[in-house]
């Protein structure tokens, strides 16, 4: 048996996009199931790979794996030729920290700029909360960028777990225009050109469901 990822709404769900784009671009082939984060169901369905009853949800046989940052642990040991930590210490000691710190904070990010690829890219207003975690993410891109990016367009040179992990920050940054720095704006557009960026966007833009919290512009439904 091969991988299998079970994700939620490719529009909504920010943890699914997390080893799904780490995935696609290493090359590592795995089956996904999509179930809308409102299904009935969902619970059921997805608790028989994840305890926790939430996406993602990996299953390699009988081995399961959930939450993201453990599922691309799981995928960097079982993989080591698709490099997704860096290879020098120093640069790998800084990717898996700055990807705990995006897997525990940014609370008020996450909280009021929703990731939503089916809306329109048009700004709202930030709180000052939300300011700070920009100006921290900001921050953090531009030292791995000038720090460790020269080999490449992502934050240690090329496509790694630290880059997936930040993938829906991207997201929601472009969807709400989010003001940036010039190095940070130039790591969006990397990662928006990625060939997987466009897949799974493109399966966001065609799906039907539509989550209530998740449309800061409710009741009005915006869409690209």
């Amino acid at each position: 048996m091969g991988l299998k990822l079970i994700i939620g709404n490719k529009n909504y769900s920010s943890w699914s996009l997390r080893p799904w784009i780490a995935m696609k671009v290493a090359g590592i082939a795995f089956d996904e199931e999509v179930i809308s984060l409102d299904a009935q169901d969902f619970k059921a369905r997805v608790g028989q790979v994840s305890p926790a009853g939430k996406v993602p949800a990996l299953a390699d046989g009988d081995v399961h794996i959930w939450e993201s940052l453990a599922i691309l642990e799981y995928l960097a040991e079982k993989y080591p030729a698709c490099r997704l930590w860096p290879a020098d210490p120093r640069a790998r000691a800084l990717a898996r920290a700055i990807s705990a710190e995006m897997h525990a904070g940014f609370v008020p990010l996450r909280r009021d700029l929703p990731m939503n690829m089916s809306r329109p890219v048009m700004p709202r207003q930030l709180t000052p909360e939300v300011e700070a975690n920009v100006r921290r993410i900001d921050a953090m891109w531009t030292d791995c960028r000038t720090r460790h990016g020269a080999d490449g367009a992502f934050l240690f040179g090329g496509f790694g777990a630290a880059d997936a992990m930040y993938a829906p920050v991207v997201s929601r940054f472009h969807t709400y225009a989010v003001k940036v720095s010039e190095a940070a704006r130039a790591y969006m557009d990397a990662m928006m050109a990625l060939p997987a960026w466009g897949e799974w966007r493109a399966a966001a833009l065609a799906e039907p469901w539509v989550l209530p919290e998740d449309e800061v512009d409710w009741p009005k439904v915006v869409r690209a």
